[in-house]
């Protein structure tokens, strides 16, 4: 996935999730679906999930909840270390299937088309989904900077 190609057509929302049959991720995720996916595509922007498994074992999770939005696998870590949001998780591997131990902290990162991180939220806990409302008002700011 180029997510350069993305960009230039609008915003990019990424969500970083650990992986597909956590509770919290996969709760994330309908969250996402129910509150970003209807509204963001309105504005111009593009929502995309990240996690570090491995893609075979997100395809489930992506037809199992029927997402409409993006599923991306970050195997080696390249996103997550970019943005320094991963810890080591001792036996992470066998549930990634990567035979890497790096998870991502529970996060919200909005990009604007120049590449820019405009937004990020990140949570050491998975206590719940990142709220919507911030994210959504923060793309309206930067497809729509008049409103503000």
């Amino acid at each position: 996935m180029h997510l350069d190609r993305m960009l230039g057509t609008g915003p990019l929302v990424l969500a970083l999730v650990r992986y597909a049959g956590s509770p919290a991720c996969d709760a994330a995720l309908r969250s996402y679906r129910a509150h970003l996916q209807p509204e963001l595509p309105r504005l111009g922007a593009h929502l995309v999930a990240v996690s570090p498994q491995a893609s075979q074992r997100l395809a489930a999770v992506k037809h199992r909840e029927e997402l409409g939005y993006l599923v991306a696998s970050d195997p080696r870590h390249v996103l997550i270390d970019a943005l320094n949001i991963g810890f080591g998780h001792p036996g992470a591997d066998v549930v990634l299937g990567t035979g890497r131990s790096v998870l991502p902290f529970a996060s919200v990162v909005v990009v604007d088309r120049a590449g820019v991180v405009r937004f990020a939220e990140v949570r050491a806990g998975w206590s719940g989904p990142i709220p919507p409302g911030r994210v959504i008002d923060t793309v309206r700011c930067l497809t729509n900077p008049s409103t503000y």
